[in-house]
């Protein structure tokens, strides 16, 4: 290894002036998600906040830099954290006074024995900045009843019991964070109308997931309230349990809203609840800049979605090249990503429901519905990710509703198979003598299978029948990893 020593010609670092210092400084910042961060969940939680104690060591260089650091802790963002194993009594004793973050979000590790100092670090309400909580119910309990008034400064606020039991865990009505910016609620009640969201219209991002039954959250309340959220970048909603089509159903008819909401910055927009309370709000609503729609479903026998395609082609941002569609032990889920990219997606549609026959009727509805989109797609790979279960779980759709199923995806050159389910596939892609063997993927030119050379026989007839038919198919085995996105 080759090693550096000083010369006449090097250079110290202590000849810099104090701007140029500061300038290099705070390029030393870290970011705090990273470019390859993908995960859903992740970016909800605002990435590694551990990062923030990056300064800790520089402000113990040299005197000046930690005068020059402290002096300018604005312009760097220099932050305390309060986490697992922080003397937050000490710190904030001895330490000048900084914004604080509050994290503790570890699975494995438990907080109650940092209560104490988590109540500590609360109490000082004008210095937070940053909230991010997950423990049990009972512990949540006692933490939540601390935040019972303003936090001036506090911009991102997540709060998660470790439970999705309907525990009725709250907010304090006198909760409020004028200058919050991002706002990720699992399971806890709160209005529509409640201070904290009336008073933080510079949100931009909104996601309550597992609104409690309690909870009163009419879609024509929703699209109020967010109407006065215009630099809204991210909205999630979903509900603990379904709405009943019936209330939904019964506004429509009884009391009717013409409230309409263009939300203009929203890039990504998630969903789960009811297809009914879905549909009453899509016509009402319009997001021109989305490149994010991720939706799911509970089991429903009958999805009727006549505005989903309507809305997502009101928007150009939407562009869809390949898609992955996989059936897993608790549900199905399709992810469509866009022409330039398989990392990301851009579309999301997920089924609630255990058996294989119920998530192909389901998805034959949602697919149906999407059709004008769905034919953009030219890649399609399917999953089958199940370990050892109960034979019950293992239902076959019938031929008819895969053949349907897999038509929603019209434009399609290339399908992989995995090993599964070639028997059940090979079945549904042969024809009968009212068909031809180009009425399903007219425009396919790939079929590729995963598993042993042999399991690509169960496939032989239909690249027979397109070779006869003109229209020759190229069969080819490949390994493609599994997801496992549902275990």
């Amino acid at each position: 290894m080759k090693k550096w020593r000083l010369t006449s010609h090097s250079i110290s670092i202590h000849v810099l002036d104090d701007d140029s210092l500061l300038n290099i400084l705070h390029f030393c910042r870290p970011a705090l998600l990273d470019n390859d961060d993908v995960d859903d969940r992740q970016i909800l939680q605002g990435g590694d906040w551990d990062r923030e104690r990056w300064w800790y060591k520089l402000v113990h260089v040299c005197r000046r830099w930690r005068i020059l650091m402290l002096e300018s802790a604005s312009y760097l963002g220099l932050r305390l954290l309060c986490t697992y194993g922080t003397p937050i009594a000490k710190m904030l004793e001895h330490s000048p006074p900084l914004p604080i973050i509050i994290d503790y979000i570890d699975d494995c590790r438990d907080i109650a024995a940092e209560e104490k100092v988590i109540v500590l670090a609360l109490r000082r309400h004008d210095r937070v900045r940053h909230i991010r909580l997950r423990t049990s119910a009972l512990n949540m309990i006692k933490l939540l009843v601390t935040v019972d008034q303003e936090f001036p400064i506090l911009e991102y606020l997540y709060i998660e019991p470790l439970t999705y039991d309907d525990v009725g865990l709250t907010l304090p009505e006198s909760f409020k964070a004028p200058s919050l910016r991002h706002l990720v609620l699992v399971n806890i009640a709160i209005r529509l109308g409640s201070p904290l969201l009336t008073t933080a219209v510079g949100l931009v991002t909104l996601s309550l997931q597992y609104i409690p039954p309690s909870i009163s959250c009419r879609p024509d309340e929703l699209l109020q309230r967010l109407s006065f959220l215009p630099q809204l970048e991210t909205l999630g909603i979903t509900f603990y349990s379904p709405v009943f089509n019936r209330g939904v159903e019964w506004q429509l008819s009884h009391a009717p809203f013409t409230t309409h909401v263009t939300l203009p910055n929203v890039r990504w927009f998630g969903f789960e609840g009811d297809s009914a309370y879905w549909e009453a709000l899509l016509p009402r609503m319009t997001t021109p800049l989305l490149e994010k729609f991720q939706i799911r479903f509970s089991t429903e026998l009958t999805l009727a979605l006549p505005n989903l395609a309507q809305f997502m082609s009101a928007t150009h941002k939407l562009r869809f090249g390949s898609a992955k569609l996989g059936f897993y032990i608790k549900g199905a889920i399709l992810w469509v990503y866009p022409p330039e990219s398989a990392k990301t997606y851009a579309l999301s549609v997920a089924i609630r429901c255990g058996h294989l026959d119920l998530q192909v009727s389901s998805a034959v509805q949602i697919f149906n519905a999407l059709r004008p989109v769905l034919s953009a797609i030219v890649g399609l790979t399917l999953e089958y990710g199940r370990d050892t279960v109960s034979p019950d779980w293992h239902n076959e759709a019938d031929r008819r509703q895969w053949r349907e199923l897999l038509g929603s995806f019209g434009n399609m050159r290339a399908l992989h198979v995995p090993n599964s389910l070639i028997e059940q596939l090979s079945a549904s892609l042969q024809t009968d003598d009212e068909e031809s063997p180009t009425d399903l993927f007219p425009e396919l030119e790939e079929l590729s299978y995963s598993g042993d050379l042999s399991a690509g026989d169960a496939l032989m007839p239909f690249i027979t029948a397109r070779r006869d038919a003109g229209r020759p198919v190229t069969l080819a085995r490949r390994d493609v990893p599994l997801s496992w996105y549902w275990s």
